[in-house]
């Protein structure tokens, strides 16, 4: 299953659920991120952060979403969005017929500097209990309606 993760800037939050699906779905799903005005970097922190859990960060980046929109670019089967509920913040839409659903975190890139190491980690720890509770399921196997629904129900979920 080939998913795509999006946020506005693809420096924080999109990167770090890339990176965890990627990982945790040992070769089940394959996951890209990309954002509608990307920020042109990765955020440090992001970079920190993961490097610091054994993830490789080197290939990783801050790319448009336009990347996926090519001819010669991967099908996607599902997009998720991950832009949090601020107000003021443009979520991208992804056109075509992949799953949609909306996995909103806070910005982590937006705390205060003293507080992002923080920030990070908690933005990180709800979008791993998220890609937990998906890669926990039979997603191979489900329909469009139930793997829909799954995409919408993880969203609500809270890190434990």
């Amino acid at each position: 299953m080939n998913i795509l993760v999006l946020c506005t800037g693809n420096s924080a939050r999109s990167i770090l659920l890339e990176s965890l699906l990627n990982r945790l779905g040992e070769g089940r799903v394959r996951a890209w991120s990309a954002g509608s005005h990307p920020a042109g970097r990765v955020h440090p922190e992001a970079l920190s952060l993961l490097a610091a859990k054994g993830y490789p960060t080197d290939a990783l980046r801050s790319k448009s979403w336009d990347e996926f929109a090519a001819a010669d670019a991967p099908e996607m089967h599902a997009v998720i969005t991950v832009c949090g509920n601020a107000a003021g913040e443009t979520c991208p839409i992804w056109p075509g017929t992949p799953l949609r659903g909306h996995w909103g975190v806070a910005d982590p890139a937006a705390a205060p500097p003293q507080g992002q190491p923080d920030a990070f980690a908690t933005a990180y720890a709800q979008l791993k209990t998220r890609a937990e509770a998906f890669l926990a399921e039979p997603i191979e196997d489900m329909a469009r309606d139930e793997l829909s629904a799954l995409l919408n129900r993880i969203g609500t979920l809270q890190s434990s």
